[in-house]
């Protein structure tokens, strides 16, 4: 049964503290041990090996600068768009079960960021393929894109606290 250090998430950062990505804690020690990464901030757990002690990292840095081409934007999913609206429904507050399409597929619209939005059933089944104009509703934002190194990164992962100095984020904003 593998450690319970070695089953949690680490942040990988580039040789210029560049968040890269997320790799589990067992692929940071093998970079550790491999000095292709060392440590930037590590976890109160410590893994033992026959002639060595390492405590589990959180963050590492890689030794080399590693080149990495970014996908232009954060792939459209149900639970990427559940994340960002809240799991609540725009319309009316309510808890989220289902995705609408502002402008309705049948009438011209597109599945994309700006234009799909989280909504609980009965605000979906209520609006149906009718427009906010006919219904009289109103959005409290407009739906758009995520952005930023936490979408890009995580997606809709849960954010490790101690990896927010490094993410740029502040301490009440989850990804």
């Amino acid at each position: 049964m593998p450690s319970p250090g070695t089953t949690s998430a680490t942040l990988l950062l580039n040789a210029t503290y560049e968040p890269l990505c997320v790799v589990s804690s067992r692929r940071a020690i093998v970079l550790v041990l491999a000095q292709k990464a060392e440590p930037v901030d590590s976890a109160a757990d410590v893994v033992h090996a026959e002639t060595v002690s390492l405590p589990v990292p959180i963050v590492v840095r890689l030794t080399r600068f590693v080149r990495v081409p970014y996908p232009a934007s954060v792939p459209l999913s149900r639970r990427a768009v559940f994340t960002r609206d809240g799991q609540t429904c725009v319309y009316c507050g309510g808890s989220a079960t289902s995705i609408d399409h502002v402008v309705p597929r049948s009438r011209g619209g597109t599945h994309t960021w700006d234009n799909v939005v989280a909504a609980c059933r009965r605000c979906n089944h209520a609006k149906a393929d009718r427009s906010l104009a006919e219904m009289g509703w109103v959005l409290p934002h407009p739906p758009r894109t995520p952005s930023g190194a936490a979408w890009r990164l995580l997606g809709t992962r849960t954010v490790d606290p101690r990896w927010r100095d490094w993410l740029g984020m502040p301490d009440s904003v989850s990804a």
